[in-house]
């Protein structure tokens, strides 16, 4: 297969851009960005010098550079890799990063860094999946998640908190804020008033958030010792609870019940009913 590459944008989020490559003879020359640049690697290895160092960078690996950091990168050969290596990036503009710093670590920059090869392959992994989420499909070289799928803006919002914390954690400078106990009594109220009212349309992180003066972070956090779930895993038992309550009354309209209380499409309804109750709708 000949090297390629393709880029892509995220729908309502201006500051990332997505990447794909698969690289044999292409060589990244020794340059730097104005952005954040997050790599993994799905398969093969590349030899990254950065920071006035040498490495491999292959899977379960996560490559951090900051802005203006100097690197380059080429394909490096193994007998159980092959002559070539995909990568998948994530670009980040420095004022999402500045805005994430704030909500998860109450700073007002993020502090400043070399880049750094990060060895943890459950967030390695926990990153190949969100690329693949908000990536178009054809960008895709392995089977793609469904990108049209329900809540999935709600998933791409958690996952990013959920997985920049523990990479800018290791990366030193942050300490991580300290979440004790829940939401308070009346807050979580408000949150069920919400989405009970506005469950058949889209409901995102960053709304729940400001219902009860949070940033999403501290949201997150709260809403996970109060409820159990994250809020969409939490979002999703309610629709399905709630479409089992007019199923009792008009069992024959499914599609306009799964639209009702706010799925895509009727084919995304049967498939997370049947996840949670071993049956398709109608066999319930």
């Amino acid at each position: 297969m000949k090297d390629f590459v393709t880029y892509s944008r995220v729908t309502d989020t201006p500051g990332l851009i997505l990447s794909t490559g698969l690289y044999s003879q292409f060589e990244f020359k020794p340059h730097y960005h104005l952005d954040y640049h997050l790599g993994v690697i799905v398969d093969g290895v590349q030899k990254q010098k950065i920071n006035g160092t040498s490495q491999l960078f292959g899977p379960g690996c996560i490559s951090v550079v900051p802005p203006d950091q100097l690197h380059d990168g080429s394909t490096y050969a193994l007998a159980d890799s092959g002559d070539q290596y995909t990568l998948r990036t994530f670009r980040i503009s420095a004022s999402m990063i500045d805005s994430y710093m704030a909500d998860i670590f109450g700073l007002r920059h993020a502090p400043g860094f070399y880049g750094a090869l990060i060895e943890n392959s459950a967030i390695a992994h926990n990153l190949l999946n969100l690329h693949r989420l908000m990536s178009p499909a054809k960008l895709d070289l392995q089977q793609p998640v469904d990108s049209k799928a329900p809540f999935a803006q709600l998933f791409i919002e958690e996952t990013l908190i959920q997985l920049l914390e523990p990479l800018f954690l290791k990366l030193g400078g942050v300490k991580p804020q300290a979440i004790n106990g829940g939401l308070v009594w009346r807050d979580w109220l408000k949150v069920r008033e919400y989405c009970h009212e506005n469950l058949h349309d889209k409901i995102v992180l960053t709304t729940l958030a400001d219902l009860c003066g949070l940033s999403k972070f501290q949201f997150l956090r709260h809403f996970e010792i109060t409820a159990g779930l994250t809020p969409r895993a939490w979002l999703i038992r309610l629709r399905l609870e709630r479409a089992c309550e007019l199923m009792k009354f008009k069992p024959e309209n499914l599609s306009q019940i799964a639209s009702e209380v706010g799925f895509y499409d009727q084919s995304h309804f049967n498939r997370a009913f049947r996840q949670a109750f071993g049956v398709s709708p109608s066999k319930y």
